[in-house]
């Protein structure tokens, strides 16, 4: 792959002098130009963690030691498994603690706390959806003793940091904050750590968009249509993860490769329809932690056994796809015994989440394993028909389940607001001005009440009850084998996640845990798809899929199991998960290139996983482009663009022209045949469209009135967003040139497109002009890479604060390969633009033969501190590829360690 050369260059070493320098020089034109106030040297270097010599860690049984390698990667050794936490606290505190502590502001509903009147809104939503409230919940009454006590003692490690550190000291962040107010930090509690697996959850709740999409969609298309932009998973090109298998009639439990038959439940409730606008916008203001939630974004994972890999072990591979942002959700961390034992438990090193204690993602000395988002459907919104006393259920009127909450507000005055709550959960409909006339519109078809001034919303969802989730983070980093991985499994209920395993001994295996609803029928197939009558019981939750039931599979005859967000079982499985799972593009190539490497008796290595990591080879290019090439274009112009699409291996490297005029193509073409029929409030903002009203249809004339319509949708999250849900619906109407939707409107003196080819020709044109606006007239200067940017931004200060103080946290921009449904999910929205909204988070490739030589590597840094060298210095080996030396063994990690420093008692 060719050197990035418009991502951030690494410099020369200079000495220490000369950064300090250069350093001085920026934050003399920041106060001068913006702030008034002279931020010296002192003040950003103020914050830099400790990371040699010694330091009094009050609590501690015995000296903890914390070993940093080259890349300022911690690895902490004790004697107990108290102090491992509490150091691994301590050291979290550390290097991210601004993170943390704006984390838990989010998930508490108390922003405003910290950034004003700016986020009351958001405030108010997250506290009428409860987040902490039901972390709190869970922390009291359903937690193990021992998880108790692991989350008292990291709360006691990040609290001594604490008592030490304010202000700058802390973090350069609260510097600038001290501009606006006089705010500093509480005590951190173990609620705290709970509830980040709530916002953890909210991203990766399922489809819960979709089901708001549809509905907005019946403003513009009838149900037939909306079924064509929603089409049936394509199991017999995209395989599912689990292989055959059944469950059980009689006890409920799943058997890998079973026969016994089983009628799977689903079906759409038909006539059920409203007007989702403003909760869309209300839902899309919360805070993606994760990344834009939706089809597009998921992970990969994958597992190989021994008889496949040259290591005669397994090899397992995992790279999430999450928002890139500064620093990365991700940690690196080893966690470690100096003796295991009763007294402590844990030889565990992998990806940890700031604020968290234990390890999300890695392996000890046993097992490993990986995660990607299942996408089971686990909330449902319920139209629900209200008065000021309570609301409508089974034909009697009920009282509200309220309570009051107060936010604060920073430079403002506090305020107070009551949540209303039905039997189906919080009434999120009270969050806006505007969401007391949803469901206004709705149309009804089976029996309603009398909706008086509209019908409000309520969301019922599985992670607004107390669950197990953080038992189960402590009982993974403990397995030692496949029969306490599922033990542990069944404790993760939300977020539902793929699991992968693998261990020292060579078993592989997966694992489908969480808490997923099985609901009632309706009137007919209640399926999740669309808003539910809350009036009516026959929509409620009935209960759960039974553990013993979810699919799992352990040691399958093909030797390998993929997991990239495709189908989890095939048709046959008797239980919803959902009806909305991502369409199996990147999971199908994946399966591919293991196939393709594994045949006629050849073996996967360590290099093979790293390279199918990055392989960005385009499903959409290798369907659509050879109907792209036999288009008769006149215009010399657009025809040299043309051009560099024949011949095209359908790669997307950084520095390929043909890659940036395909995806140009692909994204007009969508707008054409989609977008622009979309009602303004899934197009994005920005984009405003003369229209004819929705009521008038037949063909254009002079007598038509058109209305100005402006899209109301963030970028990210914008329709189509060019996923392989729209690789389904494009296939599906390919060999159709005249269906209807390749047909665009007649407007008075210009004709639309009538069938697929004068579409096709058109989106290539306005490709050809868009690029050339984007990357100059010449197209040998076209560059995939110059078009689709990752930039790093601070979420907080980096994204809403003044200009020159984003130019202090945020960095960027990288040219990056890769794309949308690709293996290299560098993800972008072909509704909002080319950037990159999410990335391979991390990428890591763990060797069960030899845990040594396995590999990892962060999007960032480990550091949250801005202008400190760890801050973002995996980011150039990251954006090419490379994986760093992951050293797990004692031995290993001395030869790495660069910094030793002592925590006492």
């Amino acid at each position: 792959m060719p050197a990035n050369k418009s991502g951030p260059v690494p410099r020369k070493k200079k000495g220490r002098r000369g950064r300090l320098v250069a350093i001085t020089v920026v934050l003399l034109l920041v106060a001068g130009i913006g702030f008034g106030a002279f931020w010296g040297v002192s003040t950003v270097r103020a914050s830099f963690p400790q990371t040699t010599g010694s330091l009094k860690l009050p609590g501690l049984a015995d000296p903890v030691d914390v070993v940093r390698d080259a890349n300022g990667i911690p690895q902490i050794y004790a004697d107990t498994d108290e102090d491992l936490f509490r150091a691994q606290g301590y050291v979290q505190a550390q290097d991210r603690f601004w993170e943390m502590d704006v984390r838990r502001h989010m998930t508490a509903g108390r922003l405003s706390e910290m950034f004003g009147k700016s986020q009351v809104k958001t405030d108010e939503f997250l506290r009428t959806l409860g987040w902490h409230r039901v972390a709190q919940q869970e922390y009291d009454t359903k937690l193990s003793p021992s998880t108790k006590k692991y989350l008292q003692a990291y709360s006691a490690g990040v609290n001594a940091y604490l008592k030490d550190h304010e202000g700058s000291a802390l973090s350069l962040e609260y510097a600038a904050l001290d501009f606006e107010n006089d705010y500093k930090p509480e005590k951190w509690t173990p609620a705290d750590s709970v509830a980040w697996l709530k916002a953890m959850a909210w991203d990766l709740r399922g489809n819960m968009q979709e089901e708001i999409d549809r509905s907005l969609m019946t403003s513009r298309f009838g149900q037939q249509q909306i079924n064509e932009l929603y089409p049936a998973y394509p199991y017999k090109r995209n395989k599912p993860i689990v292989d055959g298998g059944a469950v059980d009639p009689a006890t409920k439990k799943f058997t890998p490769k079973g026969s016994a038959n089983a009628t799977p439940a689903g079906g759409a409730v038909t006539g059920l329809r409203s007007q989702l606008s403003s909760l869309s916008k209300t839902v899309n203001e919360v805070p993606a932690l994760l990344g834009p939630n939706g089809n597009g974004i998921g992970s990969n994972s994958w597992v190989v056994s021994g008889a496949h890999t040259t290591t005669g072990k397994p090899l397992l591979a995992n790279d999430p796809h999450l928002a890139p942002q500064m620093p990365s959700l991700w940690y690196q961390m080893g966690l470690h015994c100096r003796n295991t034992g009763p007294k402590c438990g844990y030889d565990v090193s992998g990806f940890t989440f700031s604020g968290m204690p234990g390890v999300v993602i890695g392996h000890n000395q046993d097992i490993s394993w990986g995660m990607t988002n299942l996408g089971a459907d686990v909330t449902d919104l319920y139209l629900e028909k209200v008065n000021a006393d309570g609301y409508l259920y089974d034909n009697r009127q009920r009282p509200f389940r309220t309570r009051k909450e107060t936010i604060k507000v920073a430079g403002g005055e506090s305020h107070q607001i009551t949540v209303r709550a039905t039997n189906n959960g919080p009434i999120v409909s009270d969050r806006d001005d505007e969401l007391g006339n949803v469901g206004k519109e709705a149309p009804v078809g089976n029996a309603a009440p009398d909706r008086g001034d509209g019908y409000a919303v309520s969301l019922r969802w599985t992670a607004l009850d107390p669950g197990r989730s953080m038992d189960a983070v402590f009982e993974l980093n403990r397995a030692h084998d496949w029969t306490g991985f599922r033990k542990a499994a069944a404790h993760f209920e939300v977020p539902s996640q793929n699991l992968v395993y693998a261990d020292t001994k060579g078993n592989i295996g997966y694992q489908a845990p969480g808490r997923i609803p099985v609901r009632g029928k309706g009137d007919g197939h209640f399926d999740g798809t669309y808003p539910a009558p809350g009036w009516d019981p026959r929509y409620q939750w009935k209960s759960y899929i039974p553990q013993a039931a979810l699919p799992y599979e352990y040691n399958p005859e093909r030797g390998y199991i993929v997991t990239a967000n495709q189908a989890v079982t095939d048709e046959k499985y008797p239980y919803l998960i959902t009806k909305d799972w991502g369409y199996g593009s990147r999971s199908q190539r994946i399966n591919d290139l293991i196939e393709s490497k594994i045949k006629d008796g050849g073996k996967v290595s360590t290099d093979d996983m790293q390279a199918f990591q990055k392989d960005n080879s385009s499903e959409i290019a290798r369907l659509l482009t050879p109907y792209l090439t036999k288009i008769d274009i006149k215009d010399k112009y657009v025809r040299d663009a043309q051009q560099l699409l024949e011949g095209w291996d359908f790669t997307q490297e950084p520095d390929s022209a043909a890659a940036a005029y395909f995806n140009a193509v692909w994204r007009n073409t969508l707008k054409l045949a989609f977008g622009n029929k979309m009602p303004k409030e899934l197009r994005p903002e920005g984009q405003c469209l003369t229209v004819r009203p929705a009521d008038e249809t037949g063909p254009a004339d002079e007598n038509d009135t058109y209305v100005r319509e402006c899209g109301e949708r963030a970028g990210d999250t914008a329709q189509p967003d060019g996923g392989d849900r729209w690789y389904e619906v494009v296939r599906t109407i390919l060999d159709d040139p005249g269906n209807a939707w390749w047909k665009t409107e007649d407007r008075p003196g210009r004709p639309g497109d009538k069938n697929r080819d004068q579409l096709l020709a058109h989106a290539m044109k306005d490709a050809r002009y868009e690029l050339t606006s984007k990357l100059g007239k010449n197209i040998d200067n076209w560059t995939w890479g110059r078009l689709h940017q990752m930039f790093l931004k601070n979420q907080t200060l980096g994204t809403d604060g003044p200009g020159m103080l984003q130019g202090l946290f945020n960095r960027g921009p990288w040219n990056l390969g890769g794309g949308e449904a690709a293996v290299d999910a560098t993800g972008w929205n072909a509704a909002g633009g080319y950037k990159v909204t999410w990335v391979p988070s991390m990428r890591m490739v763990v060797n069960l033969a030899d845990l040594d030589k396995s590999r990892w590597i962060n999007l960032t840094g480990a550091s949250g501190h801005a202008y400190e060298a760890h801050y973002y210095d995996q980011t150039d080996k990251w954006a090419k590829g490379e994986l760093l030396p992951w050293a797990y063994s004692e031995d290993a990690v001395k030869k790495a360690g660069k910094d030793t420093l002592t925590l006492s008692p």
